[in-house]
C-alpha cells in the first residue's frame, strides 16, 4: 500500500511537472477543454444524478434511489423490445459498417489524386445529406409508385405495393441497410487520412522480408501503422450503432409499427421529450452510455492484441 501511494506521488508530480513546463500549450486548449466540459462532461454527470431522481422538469427533482433503474430492467417491456433491436443494429452495422469502410478507403488510396477527391466525396456524401432519407422513402414508397414497388411489379414478383416501412418484417431489415449505406462517415476520412500517411519505406522493407501480395501487405504494414485510425474509427462505428434513433424516426416513425423499429435511443427521446419523464430518460441514457462505454473497451482490447 505504502509503495502505491509512493509511486502514485510520484507520478503525481511528473504529470504537474510536466502541466508547468506545458503551461502555454494548456493555456492555448483550454477554451476548447472549457466547451467540451460544459457541453458533455457536464450532462453526462447530470444524466448519471437525474437518473436517481424522479424529474418532470416543471418541478424540482425528487430522489429515488434505484426505483428507475428496477422499473426500466424488470417492468419495461418495450424497453427489452428496444434493447434486442439496438443489439441485432449494432451487431450487424458496426462491424460491417467499419470492415466496408476500411475496405473502400483501401481501395480508393490506390487511385490517383483527382479521383480518389471525387470517390472520397461521393462515398462520403450520403452520411453527412440531410437527402438520404428522402432517397430511401422514394426507393421503398408504399404504393405503387415507389421505385422498388413498381420494379417488383413488373417483374411479376408482387401483385400489389408492399408498404415497406408499415410490414413488421422488413422495418428493422430496411433501417440496417440505410445504416451500412450511410456508414462511410468520419470513421472513414480517418482511414482515408491515415492510409496517406503510410511510410512507403516500410511497403519496400516487407518486399524484401518475404510479403508477397497486397493482403499480406495490408496485414503486416498498413493496419499497424494506422492502428490509432482504426481504434477511432471503431469507436465512431459502436457509437453510432448504438444511438441511433434517427434513421427509425425518419423512415419508420415513432414509434414505429409494433415497435419493430424501436431503439434504445427512440425510447430515450419518448420518455425524455414527449412525456418530460427527464429522470426516468436519464436513466436509459445512463445504460446506453455504460453499455456503448462496454462495448468500446472490449474492441479496443480486441484491436490491441490483434494488430500489433
Amino acid at each position: 500500500m505504502i509503495l502505491r501511494m509512493e509511486k502514485f506521488s510520484k507520478k503525481w508530480e511528473k504529470t504537474l511537472y510536466r502541466m508547468k513546463r506545458n503551461k502555454v500549450a494548456y493555456l492555448l486548449i483550454l477554451p476548447f477543454f472549457a466547451l467540451f466540459f460544459v457541453f458533455t462532461v457536464l450532462p453526462v454527470i447530470s444524466a448519471f444524478f437525474y437518473g436517481f431522481t424522479y424529474y418532470n422538469v416543471f418541478q424540482d427533482p425528487i430522489w429515488v434511489g434505484l426505483e428507475n433503474y428496477v422499473k426500466l430492467l424488470l417492468y419495461d417491456d418495450i424497453y427489452g423490445t428496444a434493447l434486442k433491436n439496438t443489439f441485432i443494429f449494432a451487431i450487424i452495422t458496426a462491424p460491417t459498417g467499419y470492415i466496408l469502410s476500411l475496405l473502400v478507403a483501401w481501395f480508393i488510396n490506390e487511385l490517383p489524386r483527382r479521383v480518389r477527391s471525387v470517390c472520397v466525396l461521393i462515398f462520403y456524401a450520403p452520411s453527412i445529406s440531410g437527402s438520404a432519407y428522402v432517397v430511401w422513402k422514394l426507393l421503398f414508397s408504399s404504393d405503387s409508385y415507389g421505385y422498388v414497388n413498381a420494379f417488383l411489379i413488373r417483374l411479376g414478383l408482387i401483385h400489389s405495393p408492399i408498404p415497406w416501412f408499415s410490414e413488421v418484417d422488413y422495418i428493422l431489415p430496411l433501417l440496417i441497410a440505410v445504416q451500412i449505406w450511410m456508414s462511410m462517415g468520419t470513421g472513414f476520412l480517418s482511414f482515408v487520412a491515415g492510409l496517406k500517411c503510410v511510410d512507403r519505406t516500410l511497403i519496400e522493407a516487407g518486399a524484401i522480408d518475404g510479403v508477397r501480395n497486397r493482403w499480406q501487405e495490408l496485414w503486416y504494414i498498413t493496419l499497424p501503422s494506422i492502428k490509432p485510425q482504426l481504434v477511432f474509427g471503431a469507436v465512431l462505428s459502436i457509437t453510432g450503432a448504438f444511438a441511433v434513433g434517427e434513421i427509425s424516426t425518419n423512415l419508420a416513425g415513432s414509434p414505429s409499427v409494433r415497435y419493430a423499429g424501436h431503439f434504445i435511443a427512440n425510447h430515450m427521446q419518448d420518455y425524455g421529450s414527449i412525456r418530460y419523464e427527464m429522470g426516468y430518460a436519464c436513466a436509459i441514457a445512463t445504460m446506453l452510455f455504460l453499455m456503448t462505454l462496454v462495448c468500446n473497451k472490449v474492441i479496443n482490447i480486441v484491436l490491441n492484441r490483434t494488430i500489433k
